[in-house]
């Protein structure tokens, strides 16, 4: 559905993204994620035809970006960080408005604002000023009026930010429940978000992709050891020194909790059985074990890291899709 080869974007000397390539499958929602300037929103812009890379190309739907602007709009549903809502308007005449820029009218109008608003849950705020709205229904003003034609493609870029938490979950839900019948791409710097709501995630730092794959292939590719949680009942003094005569034991990390430790081995190495049977044999009162993965955070902060400071390039440009 989208399929982005090679696209760079300078200003005069500045380089606001360099090479960038990954495509998003039919029903499939990806993660654009990356800290603030890292480039997400220049690549949107692209993608929406609002602007034309400098090199490169990206098809939507099987049209160039670039070459047939008006195709690819018609694809497309787009909200931007902040939504594009007339605040004078109510919901309803603002949905009748964006409708008839689509090319809508009478019944076939009608039919696609009752389904979008019903689908967004606007049924009971349609006779209200967007003004008098939270920010929370205005977010789902702005996803009703990328959804009213039924584009195949929707890019989401930020959708969650400002939002409480309630209206972050349901802003979440609601693009959770588009994946099979939507492509989407969700552009966003918040890490749960990624996780949450995302089948795949292509992380971008510095104008250029570092990494692509799912969050646990992610995980699995950069983590360096293997490490466990345990947490005991009444664990010694020298619990940590004591831990290291555990046969495979590299390193006893503390945590918050006095009572629970991370012991870390060697990539690949379980070592679970050996440790519950030295602390039931020390009556330390073993009362959790449980392996622990590495976050999309630590995945995040590694691959984001000073270029001088990032893993090779065999690390860094994993389960790339050309």
């Amino acid at each position: 559905m989208i399929e982005v080869r090679n696209i760079t974007k300078r200003y005069g000397h500045l380089t606001a993204i360099d090479r960038v390539t990954f495509r998003v499958d039919k029903g499939e929602v990806l993660a654009f994620l990356g800290p603030n300037g890292a480039g997400k929103t220049t690549t949107m812009r692209i993608l929406t035809s609002f602007i034309p890379a400098t090199e490169g190309t990206a098809h939507v739907a099987g049209f160039d970006c670039a070459e047939q602007p008006e195709e690819v709009k018609k694809r497309i549903g787009y909200l931007p960080e902040t939504p594009p809502v007339y605040q004078e308007l109510t919901v309803a005449e603002y949905l009748s408005f964006v409708g008839k820029l689509r090319g809508f009218s009478g019944a076939e109008l009608r039919t696609a604002m009752e389904r979008v608003m019903e689908r967004l849950a606007l049924g009971s705020v349609q006779r209200r000023l967007i003004a008098n709205l939270s920010r929370g229904y205005r977010q789902r003003v702005g996803l009703a009026q990328a959804l009213i034609h039924d584009p195949p493609v929707l890019i989401l870029d930020e959708p969650t930010v400002g939002l409480d938490p309630k209206q972050i979950i349901e802003i979440r839900e609601l693009i959770k429940s588009l994946a099979g019948s939507h492509s989407v791409i969700l552009s966003t710097h918040i890490l749960p978000e990624a996780t949450a709501v995302c089948q795949r995630v292509v992380i971008i730092n510095g104008g250029r992709i570092v990494a692509e794959d799912t969050p646990d292939q992610l995980s699995a590719r950069l983590r360096r050891s293997e490490k466990i949680s345990v947490t005991l009942k009444a664990p010694p003094a020298d619990m940590m020194e004591r831990f290291h005569e555990v046969p495979g034991v590299e390193h006893v990390l503390t945590t918050s909790d006095p009572r629970t430790v991370l012991i870390e081995c060697a990539l690949g190495k379980d070592i679970r059985e050996d440790v519950a049977r030295f602390a039931v044999g020390q009556h330390w009162g073993l009362l959790e074990m449980k392996p622990v993965s590495m976050t999309l955070e630590d995945v995040f902060l590694r691959l984001t890291q000073r270029e001088d400071e990032l893993p090779n390039s065999n690390e860094t440009t994993m389960g790339e899709r050309h």
